[in-house]
This record gives structure tokens, sequence and C-alpha cells, in this order.
């Protein structure tokens, strides 16, 4: 059975050898001989981080179309490093199945009923995926990824900051962000500079576990200091957001984050404290929640709220969409209507409620299911389960010896997990804001692969004429 669990995962798969075999990569690597007598591409790591830094501070504070223009730069570098690197270089199976998943909406486009505008969403697609691979690359150098993650804590410090004020200053609500019958009606839900609470929660969210765990990555106690800062300020803004969905999330991955901090420490520990900690501290974050919703009413109106069916209208939306998003996929279950927002907006209103417009779908999955139908769905839940599997490969790996960037991999793991649960019932993710962000946390675990033991001597002996005897 674990053999057949390693073979799903690309677990004991050597990818550079398959890659020195291929021929697409040794077309793709022809320019390797330019490399080495590049100026410009001594630079490459550090020019890539400057690039993905600026979205990363960019983004929630200028228009999606600059966003966009700065991936458009990243693609193009990303294609100048990629015919100059080793065949191979840097190759993971995440790598293999995002791929598989491009390849998949790729057919989705060309068998779409709205080719056209399912085209725009497809280039988009593309991009954020390129703009995966270069993270990964620039990742796995353990300097420059403190420093982008460091850039992307505090740009979030200064947007969580500003949410803050708002909640005492006052925010005009730019839409009906609340059941009007609800006690809740007149309360205030920040959005900071990104316009709407939702999507300000998501992208508080990986702000929230990657403060949490610098707190163990980064060394000195004033630096130590400054993540507990910003964790409590990200804490208390998506608080004030009111997001439920990222209230799921926030719980969800902070599950899975203790979980993984207290088995890192357990290898200190004594028999008792190695069986005993994960359920204790499982209690201990169940009680603080409990008590949380029993002192704090906005918490607890939001929180029972979503039990209340369609009483609630924000509930009552989200059903109606979905149910009209239901009899899209099942006219359209194999490859969708093809990807993006506008293919989206094309076929919907064939399907909607009367006065239920949408933008989206509301769930990532059912807005998987819609675009790449049930092919692509399967695919990137593969894509998942090898990027957990793999993540927790290379964390088992640093845990034997120490090494604190393991902080930093427990951290992506459990933001991923934080922002699908969010996605479960909300879309914000596919906002370039929330977008760039997600992909940063897949590109973290990837950048710590490491490839099993290379067989290439052996490849090479048995791939070499034979000899005749002396």
């Amino acid at each position: 059975m674990d053999s057949v669990w390693q073979s799903f995962t690309f677990s004991r798969c050597v990818l550079t050898d398959w890659a020195r075999r291929s021929f697409l990569y040794r077309v793709l690597s022809s320019g390797e001989p330019w490399r080495a007598s590049s100026w410009l591409l001594q630079w490459a790591d550090p020019l890539g981080l400057v690039l993905v830094a600026l979205v990363l501070v960019l983004a929630p504070f200028v228009s999606n179309a600059l966003i966009g223009v700065l991936l458009l730069a990243i693609a193009a570098f990303w294609v100048m490093l990629a015919v100059t690197e080793a065949p191979g270089q840097g190759l993971t199976p995440i790598h293999l199945l995002l791929t598989l998943y491009w390849a998949i909406a790729t057919v989705a486009t060309v068998f779409s009923p709205v080719r056209s505008v399912a085209l725009e969403g497809w280039t988009k697609l593309s991009l954020y995926l390129i703009f995966f691979g270069l993270m990964a690359r620039v990742l796995r150098s353990p300097r420059l990824r403190n420093g982008l993650i460091t850039t992307y804590l505090l740009t979030a410090l200064v947007v969580s900051a500003y949410g803050i004020r708002q909640w005492f200053l006052g925010a005009t609500a730019l839409a009906t962000w609340v059941d009007p019958t609800s006690p809740l009606a007149d309360t205030t839900r920040v959005y900071s500079y990104l316009g709407n609470p939702n999507l300000l929660g998501g992208y508080l969210l990986p702000a929230i576990f990657l403060g949490g765990v610098a707190m163990f990555a980064w060394e000195g106690w004033g630096c130590k200091a400054l993540a507990l800062f910003m964790t409590a300020i990200n804490t208390l803004c998506i608080g004030l957001t009111l997001s439920r969905g990222a209230w799921i999330g926030l719980v969800a991955g902070g599950l899975v984050l203790v979980v993984l901090l207290l088995h890192w420490w357990s290898r200190h520990w004594t028999p008792f404290w190695r069986t005993w900690a994960i359920p204790l501290g499982l209690l201990a974050l169940a009680l603080v929640l409990a008590v949380g919703i029993i002192t704090v009413e906005p918490l607890r109106l939001r929180i029972f709220s979503m039990f209340e069916g369609r009483a609630d209208s924000s509930n009552n939306f989200r059903l109606n969409v979905w149910a009209a998003v239901l009899e899209m996929i099942r006219d359209r279950p194999i490859l969708g209507i093809g990807p993006g927002n506008d293919a989206f907006n094309s076929i919907y209103p064939l399907y909607q409620r009367p006065r239920y417009t949408a933008l989206s779908a509301y769930s990532v999955v059912l807005e998987l299911a819609v675009e790449t139908g049930f092919i692509g769905l399967s695919c990137f839940f593969w894509m998942l389960v090898t990027t957990w599997t793999q993540g927790w490969v290379a964390l088992q790996r640093l845990r034997q010896g120490g090494n604190a960037q393991g902080y930093w991999l427990m951290g992506a793991i459990a933001t991923s997990v934080g922002m699908l649960s969010h996605g479960l019932v909300d879309t914000v993710w596919y906002r370039p804001q929330i977008s760039s962000l997600w992909w940063l946390q897949i590109a973290l675990v990837a950048s710590y692969y490491q490839a099993p033991p290379a067989r290439v001597a052996a490849a090479e002996v048995a791939a070499s004429p034979e000899l005749p005897p002396p």
C-alpha cells in the first residue's frame, strides 16, 4: 500500500533523470551555454525576488491591470531563465501536476462554448502558473525565502493597521455585507485597501500563519517580538472583517499548525508528552474558541448565523448561486466551460435564479468543476495531495536536523489548508491579491523538495553500448 501511495505522489520519481532524456527539455534548455557568460543571469535569483516582491507589495494598493503587467514581465523573465537552465533543474512532482492541470485547462478552453473569453481566463491561469514557477525557484534559497516572507508580512501589517483604523473611525459599507435583519446590520466591517471584508480576510490568513511561525524562525528577541506584534494585529483585523469564511480558514489552518508545531517539538519530549501533547493542544485551542464565542457577542452572532440556513440573506444568496452552478456542472461535467470569470459570467445568466446575479461560483471546488470539469477538479486535488505529501516528507527531514527553515514549511502547509477551507464558501482567491498568496504557499512547499537518490550513473551504464569482452 505504501508503494502505491509513493507512486501516486511521485515520491520515488527521479525527475532530473527523466528531464535529461527528454527531447523537449533539451530543446527548451538550448540556451544553457549562454548562461555562463551572461552578467545579467548571474543575478537571476535576486532579480526574480525583486519581481515577485513587487507583486506582493503592490497587490493590495494598485489596480488589477498593473498586477497583470507585472505578471507579464515575470513571464518574460521566466522564459529567459527556462531556456538557459540545465534540463530538469528545480523540477518537482508539483510542477508536473500543475502542468497537467494547465493542459486540461487548455483542452477545456479549446472546447469551451465561449472560447474567446475562456482564452482570457486561460491566459491569466498561465501567468499565475509561471508566477509559481519563478517563486519555487527563488524560494530555494533560505536567505531569499526569509526576505520574501518578511516583505509580505510587513506589507500585511500596513494593510491591517489601516483596517483597524477603519474600525475606530468608521468606514462606509460599499455593499450589503450583513443581513439587514441581523443585530449586526449597523456594525462596521473593515476592508482596508482591498475594498471588501471577505477579500481582506483571505489576504490576512497567510500573514497570521506565517507571522505565527516567524516567532520561532526568526532569531533575536526583537524580531520575535515584531512577529508576535504582527500576528496579534493581523488576527485582530481579521476578526474585525466579520468574514465567516476567513474565520473558517483561520480555525482549520490553526488546527493544522498546532498539530505540526507540536509534532515538530515532540522530538525533545518524554513519551507521555509525545502521546498526549497533540490531544491536549487541540483541546486547549477548542477551549479558547469556546470562550471567545461565549464572551464576544459579534463573534457569537456571526458564527451562529452560519447555521440559520436560508434565514440569513448571505446564506440564502450562496445557496441559490450553488444550485445554479450545480446545473452548469451537470450540463458540462467532463471539461467544463473553460477557465476564467469571464467564461463564468457568459454562461451563468442562462442558469441563474431571478435576482441572484453572481460573478463566481462562491466556492472554489464548484468553480474548478465549472471551469475544467471533474477531470480538472480531480487533477487539482491530486496536486494538493501530492503537495501536502511532499511537504510532510520535507518536514520530517528538516525535523531530524532541527533546521529552523521547517517553520516556514509548517506555515505554508497550514496556510494552504486555511485558504482552501475559506475557498469552500467563497472565491476571493481568484482575485490577484489572494491568488498570488495561494501560489506563494504552493511554491514554498515546492522549494523544499529534494529528489530521491539519483540513479544517473546506473542509467548511463544501461544506456551505454555494450563493450566487447577483453
